[in-house]
């Protein structure tokens, strides 16, 4: 019908997917958007559907009821070439019950007659103005804005400086953490119990969700951006469209992200699919805690298990054997809280630094004894090391040849690093240059 991409042109970015079919937008998609100089959340919903079994239809509904419920102002999106339908009816006695501010938007408003078509939306019995306009293009949007924002509270006055110029915003730092995996992995159902709410619609199906979902949590003591996102499969077996803009939305969500929770099915072990993703993570310099979810289906569990476990995935994994592993079962809801404070730990650890009196101190005494081999008759000396103002931890090595040093030394120093400094989860890059 068009929610989506009007939901895209209020927050002025392509958050949402959009596709001709309809029942895409599954979950609650959050946005912000600005008008006459006040600041608001837009919420993007599915279609509410009621008469029918399809358990996302069903999902769907609670998810749209859980958004009027969250809502200030209600904007009720209807056809204005179809006219009333049967779902518009029923929809309409969901929200009679309200007393929220109703809007409803004829959309698709690219005829003529316009105002004469959307007439026939008062008969449904809102007390509501009804507004023609079209998502695609934009046109009355404004008129739509200009009436919603009244409902809407004065944002503060901005801080000014001596000069009475407005002092710029900038918006604190907060860790986004998101939780990738393939599909069917209990990625929605992991932000669901750290939330204690059906934040995301959860099923046994795989690639429910179809969109990556932000939801802004506090834990241990800190404001923090939970990502959950669609599964990511290998390229061949990407058939639909929708799931092919799934994927790449899932990717960018990790690109955005600082931490990765990268979620496995211990009933299925470690797949390629599984190192595809943490390899693209580490490409990406991301911090990674690996959670090993249906835990609770592993029969005949010893003392050693998760030990051997350990092992393998690392072994598996190597180089990248520095991600912290946690064996979790989110339906018994076990260690559940420990994978969220491994992230936020190693989210930490990520942007720790370094004094650079302590890192010589340590790392010269390694360079001392064990000094860079010589490569074709050259020696190389480094005099100095420090950590470079970088997102990611960077070190930087200060020596007199540095393209002779080569990848296997450069391996020992990244692993004295850590065995001086932790970053467990974290990737370290050293560089090297001349002095």
């Amino acid at each position: 019908m068009g929610k989506s991409t009007f939901f895209n042109r209020m927050i002025g970015e392509r958050k949402a997917i959009m596709d001709n079919v309809s029942g895409v937008t599954r979950d609650r998609h959050y946005g912000f958007s600005e008008w006459n100089g006040k600041s608001f959340t837009v919420i993007d919903t599915g279609g509410y559907v009621v008469g029918s079994d399809d358990i996302f239809e069903g999902e769907i509904r609670k998810q749209v009821k859980l958004a009027v419920d969250e809502a200030d102002v209600i904007l009720f999106m209807v056809d204005l070439n179809e006219g009333i339908t049967p779902l518009d009816e029923e929809f309409a006695a969901v929200i009679r019950k309200t007393k929220k501010p109703i809007y409803i938007i004829a959309n698709k408003a690219d005829v003529p007659a316009k105002d004469q078509y959307a007439s026939e939306f008062y008969s449904l019995g809102l007390d509501a103005e009804v507004f023609p306009l079209s998502s695609q293009t934009g046109s009355g949007t404004g008129d739509l804005l200009d009436e919603v924002v009244k409902h809407l509270k004065e944002d503060e006055q901005p801080d000014l400086d001596e000069n009475g110029d407005v002092i710029p915003f900038e918006e604190p730092k907060i860790p986004r953490i998101a939780i990738l995996g393939r599909p069917n992995v209990g990625k929605s159902s992991l932000l669901n119990v750290f939330l204690n709410t059906d934040r995301s619609i959860v099923t046994d199906i795989a690639g429910t969700t179809r969109d990556s979902i932000d939801t802004h949590y506090n834990a241990f003591g800190m404001n923090l951006i939970l990502t959950d996102t669609a599964g990511i499969r290998k390229k061949s077996a990407v058939k639909e469209d929708i799931e092919f803009y799934s994927v790449l939305r899932s990717i960018e969500a990790m690109e955005n992200s600082d931490i990765c929770i990268i979620m496995i099915d211990a009933s299925r072990g470690l797949e390629s699919q599984d190192q595809n993703i943490i390899s693209l993570a580490a490409k990406y310099k991301k911090g990674v805690v690996i959670a090993v979810n249906k835990w609770d289906l592993i029969a005949d569990k010893t003392s050693k298990t998760t030990k051997e476990w350990e092992e393998f995935i690392n072994k598996k994994l190597a180089p990248l054997d520095y991600y912290p592993i946690i064996f979790i079962s989110v339906n018994e809801k076990q260690r559940i809280h420990k994978v969220l404070e491994k992230a936020v730990e190693v989210y930490h650890t990520k942007t720790t630094k370094i004094p650079t009196s302590k890192l010589n101190d340590l790392l010269q005494k390694d360079i001392e004894n064990t000094p860079p081999p010589a490569l074709n008759g050259h020696y190389v000396k480094i005099k100095y090391i420090t950590q470079l103002p970088t997102k990611n931890p960077t070190f930087a090595f200060f020596c007199n040849k540095p393209k002779y040093i080569g990848e296997s030394y450069q391996r020992f120093l990244e692993n004295r690093i850590r065995a001086h400094f932790g970053f467990e989860g974290v990737p370290v890059t050293c560089v090297f240059r001349e002095k």
